[in-house]
């Protein structure tokens, strides 16, 4: 039987683990941000999340190992239910990127776009983002435009179209400076659906 303390100790010690592994995420986080994958050797990511070079190779084995951890931990999609109201297109998708659950900051949207033409796993979780959200936003046109208003290809552009606009506004805006207003995008398609 463990001691009250034992079990104590152990807990002390996964909690001090666990805020490892999430600082040297936070390291990677940034530093893939600022000069990309290539450009950003090990001990640096160690530097700055203030831990021995060893402990990140405690948890991550290989450098491609802390991008991919990265990525799949920083990227989530988390089910929740479309909101539709029939004959509202438009809002259905404005309400849509409101509550979309995707929990990637815009410093994580910048290592996707960037670390997806020369990593395999980069590419294949866009492409999951892409498709899910893609899913969600033809579910919720289809729930808004009851009765077949819009045959099926024009409702799968306007998906992936909706899709395109939030997964890439991050990367728009830092390379044009141009801000994308998902809201008139959903009014521009839902007009277009009309």
């Amino acid at each position: 039987m463990v001691s009250p303390a034992e079990l104590h100790t152990e807990l002390l010690l996964s909690k001090f683990l666990a805020d490892h592994g999430t600082r040297i995420l936070d390291a990677a986080e940034e530093l893939f941000a600022g000069g990309g994958y290539e450009a950003t050797p090990t001990a640096r990511i160690a530097e700055l999340a203030g831990v021995p070079k060893g402990l990140v190779f405690h948890y991550f084995p290989r450098k491609i190992d802390v991008l991919v951890s990265l990525v799949d931990e920083r990227t989530v999609v988390i089910e929740e239910e479309v909101e539709a109201v029939p004959g509202d297109a438009a809002g259905a998708l404005s309400r849509l990127a409101r509550r979309l659950p995707l929990h990637a900051s815009p410093a994580m949207r910048r290592i996707l776009f960037r670390e997806a033409d020369t990593h395999l796993s980069v590419r294949e979780r866009l492409g999951r983002l892409n498709t899910e959200i893609i899913r969600r936003a033809r579910f919720a046109l289809e729930l808004a435009l009851p009765g077949g208003r819009g045959d099926a290809a024009r409702l799968e552009a306007a998906a992936a179209t909706f899709a395109a606009v939030l997964l890439y506004q991050e990367s728009i805006c830092l390379l044009t400076g141009h801000h994308i207003d998902p809201d008139a995008v959903a009014e521009l398609i839902a007009g277009a659906l009309r």
